[in-house]
């Protein structure tokens, strides 16, 4: 039956054990239904909402000041928002930022994504750390008529991301070629026009700055699809290949990405992968992945390089993760998180092949991990030689 709350909220958010919050509704309206996660980053909402990691979930940010500086195509890590719908502690204010070319709540409207404001986000955080990361409804109606029971059977009835490739929702349909490089002030973009080092990059749901991290340290990347073929890989002769960022469980995706990887790996190239990139190279070398309770979602996770002994400060989002216990004889363990132990990283002891399970990318650091770029750039340079 429909429920209309004493303070007429327009916004309503319904776990699946039945919890409910209320709030004020902004961008979107209508309902969507996903997993429920938080992220911890002070900044860079915009580029957490375009993040193809994201499909399937709905982000709740722990930072208040969420939409004080707009938005702008700059900040796009991808061509729309993926992630299902936002929740934040205030409601956003008028953006203050030079950069900025519309508000939050506009963007999100006009590309049909849901968020809601004036949200307990701490009382919402703590229950998805003590509960694991839960099935939500989100609905936003301007005249505040929600119906509860209806909402919270849908959150009750939603898979879950265990056991879906989301992958091929969010890759691009046909190949294409980038040489665009990171911002820089004052002229934005610039373009990788003497590059040195071909590289294949596999789209799980790479992000745009990724291939800018790419072409800055000397590729020219041409982008496949993610169910492209060992065969289609080296075709284009690569020098390495990249295997991206992307949402899912990383078992799922395996089922057509492992094999290829399987065979770039018998072409000896360099490979460098990032998040479910890492994930699925661990599982072609022979580990297993896990689902975490509540993943790692932030911009302050200090993770260590054991071969340095460096620690650095990491962008990271992922719901899944390597089990460090499995993995084979001849792949090393190259990163740990120092918040819980988990695996963030490993490389073959006796190939040029790596992957890390933060992203280097998105330089909370702000530099900490762009050595990552550069050392698949050597790999590459010290085969050709």
């Amino acid at each position: 039956m429909a429920h209309k709350a004493p303070s007429h909220p327009t916004a309503c958010l319904a776990l699946a054990d039945g919890t409910l919050f209320y709030g004020r509704g902004f961008g979107a309206t209508g309902e969507t239904v996903a997993e429920l996660c938080f992220n911890t980053a002070m900044t860079g909402y915009q580029e957490i909402m375009t993040d193809p990691s994201y499909a399937g979930q709905v982000v709740t940010f722990t930072f208040p000041h969420i939409g004080n500086t707009g938005v702008t195509p700059e900040d796009d890590e991808t061509g729309d928002p993926v992630a299902e719908g936002m929740v934040v502690k205030w409601d956003p204010t008028e953006p203050s930022n030079w950069r900025s070319v519309d508000t939050l709540s506009n963007w999100l409207a006009s590309r049909g994504r849901i968020a809601v404001g004036g949200i307990d986000t701490r009382r919402l955080t703590r229950a998805i750390r003590q509960q694991g990361a839960p099935h939500v409804a989100l609905a936003h109606d301007p005249e505040g008529n929600f119906d509860i029971e209806a909402l919270v059977a849908k959150a009750r009835a939603f898979a879950g991301l265990e056991g879906l490739d989301l992958a091929k929702d969010v890759t691009c349909a046909q190949s294409y070629h980038w040489n665009e490089m990171r911002w820089a002030w004052p002229d934005g973009y610039p373009t990788q026009d003497a590059p040195k080092h071909k590289v294949v990059a596999v789209d799980f749901g790479a992000k745009r700055n990724i291939l800018r991290c790419l072409a800055s340290a000397g590729c020219d990347v041409t982008v496949l699809p993610a169910t492209a073929t060992a065969e289609e890989v080296l075709a284009h002769n690569p020098d390495g290949v990249f295997l991206s960022n992307g949402p899912g469980d990383p078992a799922a995706t395996g089922e057509y990405a492992v094999p290829m990887i399987k065979g770039v790996l018998e072409a000896d190239l360099p490979v460098f992968g990032i998040c479910l990139g890492h994930q699925m190279l661990a599982l072609a070398l022979g580990a297993k992945t896990v689902k975490m309770n509540h993943g790692h979602h932030g911009a302050n996770h200090p993770v260590k390089d054991h071969d340095t002994g460096k620690v650095e400060i990491t962008s990271m989002n992922h719901g899944f993760a390597v089990d460090a216990q499995t993995l084979p004889k001849g792949v090393v363990e190259s990163h740990v998180s120092l918040f819980d132990g988990s695996n963030c990283g490993i490389r073959l002891a006796d190939k040029p092949v790596f992957s890390v399970q933060h992203h280097p990318e998105a330089s909370p650091g702000p530099q900490d991990s762009f050595y990552l770029f550069e050392k698949f750039a050597a790999n590459m340079a010290a085969r050709a030689n």
